[in-house]
């Protein structure tokens, strides 16, 4: 779907139209999202995450809850996410809040992960120094040692979040630079377009 024809239809059509057609290019890494956050001294922080799934109510990623994003969001839930594809010259924004899913939703996917990524999620103190990465390779032993005999279970501070969104620009590069820009802004219960400059 092309911009043109894109004003009066849901911005997660469009979006899964363009998303759909980045995995055919990049099946690896089509849904890879920069997520920025505001620290605690106001300053932005960004990142890139993986996009796990998404719908007409939003976007969801996981992560370490006591991670240096996990302590921003805890702190200030407004969220920016940017995808970017090269291919296509083509680029998302979302602005939004985010909350955490559910524990449910959290099993759910944990669990769907390979064994090494579930003892890893365990054995990592996410964004916290450690004396080496010797040391953390230790730390993932023993950990994975631990479970040879005992089930493996999804940490309290690892799971989900979903973010809102409340804007979402569908920014469409062009030649000369004229540039196609779409705005979907969530207001009155509805979603509202408009056309920008490049």
């Amino acid at each position: 779907m092309s911009l043109n024809d894109a004003e009066n239809q849901s911005p997660f059509k469009l979006f899964n139209d363009w998303f759909m057609q980045a995995k055919e290019q990049d099946p690896e890494y089509y849904n890879g999202m920069t997520i920025a956050t505001i620290s605690e001294q106001t300053t932005p922080d960004c990142r890139v995450v993986l996009l796990k799934e998404f719908d007409e109510s939003g976007f969801v990623f996981y992560t370490n809850y006591q991670s240096r994003k996990g302590r921003e969001l805890a702190m200030n839930p407004a969220i920016c996410a940017n995808f970017w594809w090269s291919q296509f010259q083509r680029q998302v924004r979302i602005e939004g809040t985010v909350e955490k899913v559910s524990e449910e939703q959290s099993d759910q996917y944990f669990y769907s992960r390979p064994e090494g990524s579930q003892l890893a999620a365990i054995a990592s103190s996410q964004s916290q120094p450690i004396d080496s990465f010797d040391a953390l390779e230790a730390r993932y032993q023993s950990i994975a040692e631990q479970h040879k005999s005992a089930p493996i279970k999804r940490p309290s501070h690892w799971g989900g979040y979903k973010i809102t969104p409340v804007r979402i620009e569908f920014w469409q590069g062009l030649q000369h630079r004229l540039h196609h820009r779409l705005v979907f802004h969530w207001q009155n219960s509805t979603w509202h377009t408009q056309v920008l400059q490049p």
